[in-house]
């Protein structure tokens, strides 16, 4: 048995030792531990695939049946699970910033579900996810130049290490896909709501008011341009169906919202007529592409938590 100063000899030793060594001999100690568990750590593999494998089919038979409630427990996980981890390691940051866009989005969120709806909150909240809808653009496209930047090299130029600048790439891309992700969907709940209340829209399809000439279709206010004119703040949009609508509105329910149809009848929305620019069209598709972090953000944690009970139930380490 050691000594104790033979024990502090060994912690003076390791104090003295860089990052990297660190970490060198960390992973012998773990090693070393482990020695001779073979069969032990082959068991945890079996579990983790089996357990991988099954709750990803439980997961898409329960967005094919229910898809409402996945998408609340989805959100409700993408919400609470990423502020849980930051607390426990003390992130700060991203709890500030957690903070400020919960506090802001409930608001904006209490306003379209309230009853009866005002005129101006449809825009409101199209303009809130629209900014937020950008900012996260901007934060994931910046994140990327970074990361390319330093694989070829350029870091060397301001005489930085590659990894502090994959470490801020990686942290912008992560802020914009998270947040991008998290306001997509808050957005998408909001406008069925939004477009419940003001009627033009129920669950069985039918419209329960009539459109009047020159007003939107999303948000029910008079539209100030014509179709044919060009506006001062926003145009005007007329789909395939004859429904017109204001520029920002409809963008907004398309995008934002991810909803390709006519927000009034329903009818599919000619995205190629309304996003002409080649520039704008990458937008509609980089909604789709977010959708793997939903369930890398609100399930993983949840999955490799039921592995880890697994294996602690057995007596596995």
């Amino acid at each position: 048995m050691d000594s104790p100063g033979d024990v502090n000899i060994l912690q003076n030793d390791e104090l003295a030792l860089t990052p990297e060594e660190m970490r060198r001999l960390e992973h012998m100690k773990m090693h070393e531990k482990h020695k001779g568990h073979e069969a032990m750590h082959t068991e945890m593999v079996f579990i983790l695939v089996i357990t991988v494998i099954v709750a990803q089919v439980a997961l898409v038979e329960w967005k094919k049946r229910h898809q409402k409630s996945y998408q609340l427990a989805t959100l409700f996980g993408m919400w609470i699970i990423p502020l849980g981890m930051c607390l426990k390691n003390q992130w700060w940051r991203f709890i500030f910033l957690w903070l400020i866009f919960s506090c802001i989005t409930g608001l904006i969120v209490r306003k379209a579900v309230e009853k009866p709806i005002q005129g101006s909150t449809p825009r409101l909240v199209y303009k809130w996810f629209y900014l937020i809808y950008k900012l996260s653009y901007g934060l994931g496209i910046i994140g990327y130049i970074i990361m390319v930047l330093t694989f070829f090299g350029l870091n060397v130029v301001f005489d930085a290490k590659p990894q502090a600048w994959m470490d801020v790439a990686m942290l912008f891309l992560f802020y914009g896909l998270y947040y991008g992700v998290l306001a997509q969907d808050v957005a998408e709940i909001s406008s069925d709501k939004m477009a419940s209340h003001i009627g033009y829209y129920t669950a069985n399809g039918m419209p329960t008011r009539h459109l009047e000439a020159g007003v939107c279709a999303v948000c029910g206010n008079r539209l100030l341009v014509q179709e044919n004119e060009e506006g001062v703040l926003e145009n005007t949009y007329k789909l395939s169906c004859d429904h017109v609508f204001h520029e920002f509105c409809i963008r907004g329910w398309c995008i934002v919202g991810k909803k390709q149809t006519c927000p009034y009848c329903k009818e599919k929305v000619d995205l190629k007529k309304m996003f002409c620019n080649p520039w704008e069209k990458p937008h509609v598709l980089y909604g789709q592409l977010l959708d793997w972090l939903r369930w890398l953000v609100a399930w993983q944690p949840v999955i490799f938590g039921i592995v880890q009970g697994i294996n602690y139930a057995l007596g596995l380490e």
